[in-house]
């Protein structure tokens, strides 16, 4: 079959490599039928991942067809259609049992296109099958399920429910890619009196508007904290979300909340970011990081069918498998091409 295999940083290669095969009678092997490229995927690229090996098959988001079951698989069935989450969840550790699933202990967690290979291919494995995918509802097309594999459920979870987001809250989110419009979703269920966009690329604070922002500030045009304070009274905002992963956005979200606020950081870090104590020792700041759990995808998927949320307009791109780098390339090159998510599928 053809993957998208990683071979150290800046380098990646469309290739021919072994079909997965069962390896425990809890997993199924599913052709993929489409998946899509993370901002994660492009930290991995980058270096910035240290877990993810030479010969890595990258990619963490999928929907496809099961094509075999291992003999402990009780609820998925050879022909099911399903959504293929990032997490995978042994169902049984202890941190399982506390549906903190991104932290398992039993062989699961961000496992897919980390720790083994992912769904960036012709066919996955995907451990603990009946824990780890959901079936295709009925009236959802492709390019709408394959947004909760991932970026929906991390930025609802790590985003908007770490950032407790309340009625009437002033809420910034630092980046406006796809996680962070999917924070911008998620902020809009809980009726905030402002939601505040801040990037670099116009492209990309226009889609905030789209997605509900009511401000967007180009922070290399204007200073994001006169923007805040002055709409804040001089307080600052409620709850800051930072959406990128480099040092200076999770800085700026420091930078941005009020005394008593919370700065939910969901972004990939691969270096060190400065915690400024000496400005924030005194204003009772709780900051909170985390991997998405995926405990609200079936919540998510009831908003999906019910057409409570849009989850069809992240989709910019289209591509077919054999144009996995030239989909690379768009997606890296978002500033210039307005790329929010592009979906690959055997056909696009």
């Amino acid at each position: 079959m053809k993957a998208l295999v990683y071979h150290g940083a800046g380098v990646k290669s469309w290739e021919d490599v072994a079909r997965p095969e069962i390896l425990s009678d809890t997993d199924a092997v599913v052709r993929v039928d489409t998946t899509t490229i993370c901002g994660t995927d492009l930290h991995i690229l980058k270096g910035d991942v240290p877990a993810v090996t030479d010969g890595r098959i990258i990619g963490h988001e999928a929907v496809g067809t099961v094509e075999e079951v291992g003999t402990g698989v009780k609820n998925v069935r050879v022909g099911d259609r399903v959504l293929v989450s990032c997490v995978s969840a042994c169902g049984v550790c202890r941190f399982c049992r506390e549906s903190r699933y991104g932290q398992c202990l039993g062989g699961g967690g961000w496992i897919l296109g980390n720790e083994i290979d992912g769904t960036q291919a012709e066919y996955v494995r995907v451990p603990f099958a009946d824990n780890s995918t959901y079936p295709v509802p009925a009236g959802v097309s492709d390019d709408e399920l394959l947004m909760l594999s991932d970026i929906l459920p991390t930025g609802y979870e790590v985003g908007v429910l770490n950032g407790q987001i309340r009625p009437g809250d002033v809420v910034a989110v630092v980046g406006a890619g796809p996680i962070g419009l999917s924070a911008i979703s998620g902020a809009r269920l809980f009726s905030p009196s402002h939601v505040i966009a801040i990037d670099l690329a116009s492209s990309r604070l226009d889609a905030a508007k789209r997605f509900g922002a009511d401000l967007v500030v180009n922070n290399g045009e204007q200073d994001p904290r006169d923007v805040v304070m002055e709409l804040t009274g001089g307080l600052g905002v409620d709850v800051a979300i930072e959406a990128v992963g480099v040092p200076a956005t999770f800085e700026l979200a420091a930078d941005l909340i009020r005394p008593g606020g919370r700065v939910a950081n969901i972004g990939v870090h691969g270096k060190p970011a400065t915690l400024h104590l000496e400005r924030l020792w005194t204003r009772d700041v709780t900051i909170v990081t985390g991997l998405v759990d995926t405990y609200s995808t079936p919540t998510l998927l009831r908003l999906l069918t019910s057409r409570q949320i849009n989850a069809s307009r992240f989709v910019t791109h289209h591509f077919p498998f054999d144009e996995f780098l030239q989909a690379y390339d768009v997606f890296a090159h978002a500033d210039k091409t307005g790329a929010l998510k592009v979906v690959l599928s055997r056909e696009a």
